[in-house]
């Protein structure tokens, strides 16, 4: 048996950020264990190839999810980055923060020490801007936030059309005021993708007491009566215990953490009983509090002869786009999942925006999306404008099937389930429409793909999105943060799991709340918060 100070299970982004701060003073000795493989994947380090790693078995856990009662009884394909880095090694590479009032609502809900005041120091500590660096903004963080090197004009357009809908131009939708319209920042340097391996482990990995071990999947955590004492996982075929001085970090996201813990017999034990899992400790919200953000998108077919993402991406144009790349690391290849953000409100008296547009001058074969949602791009010119709820208020769950850990667990998402996410996500779509009938966009646009052209109601409108919308991957919410007062509370605001000692979840699972907006920037942030705290009960106990 090899012995740790800290066990860390899963090298996602926030595993990177212990894996770093936990070793930075050399007092600490860290293992970090990753199911999936290295990132050598060329794939992930070039930033169009997420085009291939979302649906790449080799770097990604694609979940299925169960049958979907609110979007027709569909199964959602979920991927999730099996691989240093994580998701944050797959994912679009759009840095957003969401709304400093999300994270009011954090205390508000019992995640104590987590306003807006107290995390902004976390996210300027995190963050590289190459071109925002003030009172919100860090300058020099390990992440690298950088501006698009290449616009198009369709892009450029959609943007005037935003201003024309009456949309303000804002050039930091992740500063004070997050209503607007503007190009993505993204999480990238010098045209490489700058995932949270890049950012914080690779420069970690060469200490002399952080031991990082890949395709390495945790089956067991290990407890000595109440306390965690380490882990057994398996490599190669063999299975290896370890052990954990002080504490194990569960760090597997809104899917694996929650898992994890049910199979050590923490969770509800109606849904341990029903696996067949002896129960530990009774902790009713492990795997509750599921909240994912549904897109849906609205297409547009483009007039002939402009050119769009579609025709960039196939036959001779593709070669120079890849010569770009090689030469001086623009163009194509260097484009983020979505090229404009927008943020609106649905009606009247929000306090903020409550839906987020994704949009890119691209569009996808329909047919083959809703048979497999696998996203591949036509070959006529588009535009895709996609609307999502940013705090919806439907709510799923993730629970363990058995005792088994290699079988994945059932996730429920429970999209559309609340009333106020049907009509939210209904006026996002109308409003799609309205922002491609601007004046700005009559050169470029013909008329509206998805759905066909014609008239609709709401429900019509309802059932579109039903029958189309999918997950834009942001699950959270599974182990969420709140005092042990509160009976759905997983952690305490410094990851602690309730009711046992020696075991922590620092990841996106313990958001109360979904942020507004993408999940990777927020949760470098909660890891940052987190070593910290780490820490600090390293050194009382030291101290003690």
């Amino acid at each position: 048996m090899m012995d740790f100070d800290y066990i860390v299970v899963g090298a996602g982004s926030a595993g990177c950020v212990l894996a770093n701060r936990l070793t930075a003073d050399g007092r600490h000795k860290v293992l970090l264990l990753e199911a999936g493989p290295t990132d050598w994947n060329p794939m992930i380090h070039i930033p169009v190839g997420y085009s291939q790693t979302l649906k790449d078995p080799k770097v990604n856990w694609l979940y299925n999810t169960e049958e979907d009662p609110g979007s027709n009884g569909r199964v959602h394909v979920w991927p999730r980055g099996k691989v240093l880095g994580g998701s944050s090694s797959i994912n679009g590479l759009l840095y957003v923060r969401g709304q400093m009032a999300d994270y009011d609502g954090w205390a508000q809900l019992g995640a104590t020490g987590w306003g807006s005041s107290d995390v902004l120091p976390w996210f300027r500590k995190s963050e590289g801007n190459e071109r925002l660096k003030d009172e919100l903004h860090g300058g020099d963080g390990p992440l690298n936030v950088s501006d698009p090197t290449t616009h198009h004009p369709v892009s450029d357009a959609v943007i005037e059309a935003g201003v024309e809908a009456g949309l303000p131009f804002n050039d930091d939708c992740n500063g004070e005021v997050q209503d607007g319209i503007s190009y993505f920042q993204m999480t990238v340097k010098n045209g490489r993708r700058w995932s949270a391996a890049m950012a914080y482990l690779k420069p970690a990995m060469q200490r002399q007491n952080l031991k990082v071990e890949t395709e390495a999947q945790v089956s067991q955590i290990l407890f000595e009566g109440r306390r965690a004492v380490g882990v057994t996982y398996v490599q190669d075929g063999r299975q290896v215990t370890v052990r954990a001085h002080r504490e194990v970090i569960l760090c597997g996201g809104a899917v694996n953490s929650p898992q994890m813990l049910e199979l050590a017999g923490i969770g509800d034990p109606e849904v341990l009983k029903a696996a067949g899992i002896p129960v530990r400790h009774a902790l009713p919200g492990v795997g509750a509090n599921l909240q994912d953000h549904y897109v849906v998108s609205v297409q547009f077919r483009l007039k002939p002869g402009t050119i769009s993402v579609n025709e960039l991406s196939r036959g001779w144009r593709l070669m120079v786009e890849a010569a770009k790349y090689a030469v001086n690391r623009t163009g194509l290849l260097t484009l983020s999942a979505a090229h404009i953000q927008a943020y609106w409100r649905s009606r009247p008296g929000l306090a903020g925006p409550d839906v987020q547009y994704h949009i890119l001058p691209a569009t996808v074969d329909i047919p083959r999306f809703v048979e497999k949602q696998l996203w591949e791009l036509e070959r006529a010119p588009g535009l895709t404008i996609a609307p999502c709820q940013l705090r919806p208020e439907s709510r799923g769950t993730i629970h363990v099937k058995s005792h088994n850990p290699f079988e994945a667990p059932a996730i429920r998402p429970n999209y559309l389930s609340d009333p106020i996410d049907q009509q939210t996500i209904t006026e996002g779509l109308k409003f799609a429409c309205t922002l491609a009938s601007q004046e700005a966009l009559k050169p470029y646009v013909v008329d509206r793909l998805t759905p066909p052209p014609g008239p609709m109601n709401d429900a019509d409108w309802l059932g579109y999105a039903r029958e189309m919308g999918s997950t834009i991957y942001h699950p959270v919410g599974t182990c969420r943060m709140g005092q042990a007062s509160d009976p759905g509370a997983v952690v305490d605001p410094a990851g602690r799991v309730h009711g046992v000692a020696g075991l922590r979840v620092i990841d996106a699972s313990v958001m109360p709340r979904l942020v507004s907006g993408n999940t990777n920037a927020p949760t470098i942030m909660i890891a940052e918060k987190m070593a910290a705290a780490v820490l600090a009960d390293a050194r009382e106990a030291l101290s003690a």
